[in-house]
């Protein structure tokens, strides 16, 4: 698996976690509550907007990272 495809991988579930913590956090005091629909929603247009972002970075920074950070 090449570092860009890891890196990628990585920032997409880093996404997604913070997405449905943020919505599950809000919720904290009743967790039986919860709207894991939501939640789950969240964290999945998270992962999908890291995703995007990745693929641009890709052919706009360094090719060999997910980040968008100068071409050495």
């Amino acid at each position: 698996m090449s570092n860009f495809v890891r890196d990628l991988a990585e920032r997409a579930l880093a996404s997604v976690a913070g997405g449905v913590l943020s919505v599950v956090g809000l919720d904290a005091v009743n967790v039986l509550n919860i709207d894991w629909k939501a939640a789950v929603g969240v964290g999945v247009g998270a992962g999908v907007v890291a995703v995007l972002k990745g693929v641009v970075a890709h052919f706009v920074g360094d090719p060999s990272t997910a980040a968008l950070l100068p071409k050495n």
